[in-house]
């Protein structure tokens, strides 16, 4: 892995800040530790579920677009998955790139912090389809999902080169 240049969050900041920030430090963490892997290690299954680091990303991807997009802003985007194939968005196509895959993560994320900083209220409600929940919920949600998924990434990371890291 190269130097750590993830973004610190803010230590006063304002709670929108505050966990937009925290978002931002996780999602950095998740590119830092796929850093300097080829293509086949990025792709390689580690684990009998199949998932790979590279899926992983591509998950990721999809989770901003469903939580920042869909349910915070009431839009109707596309995804990989069916009821058929409800893990699509895991798998990594034979004919989707690494770069197509990593652009389309930082796409998302740059998107959802476009979605976060015109929110007026981290109170108001977002567009679930099963429950009512605040934006600020699902600025939590975020961190901990990409958070959960950067512990899964470490040990992905250990088992293909030994490296280590926060």
């Amino acid at each position: 892995m190269t130097e750590d240049n993830r973004p610190e969050p803010p230590y006063a900041g304002t709670e929108a800040e505050t966990l937009a920030g925290f978002l931002d430090f996780h999602r950095a963490t998740l590119l830092w530790k796929i850093d300097g892997l080829d293509d086949e290690q990025l792709r390689r299954p580690m684990v009998p579920s199949g998932t790979s680091l590279l899926g992983m990303v591509k998950h990721l991807a999809y989770v901003e677009r469903w939580w920042f997009q869909q349910v915070w802003g009431g839009q109707q985007p596309s995804y990989p998955w069916t009821d058929e194939d409800p893990d699509a968005d895991w798998r990594v196509e034979p004919g989707e790139t690494t770069e197509q895959i990593l652009r389309l993560y930082r796409h998302e994320c740059d998107r959802s912090r476009e979605t976060v900083a015109a929110a007026a209220s981290l109170d108001d409600l977002a567009h679930h389809p099963r429950r009512q929940l605040s934006r600020r919920w699902i600025l939590v949600h975020m961190i901990e999902e990409t958070a959960r998924h950067n512990g899964q990434a470490d040990i992905l990371r250990e088992q293909l080169d030994g490296t280590t890291g926060e």
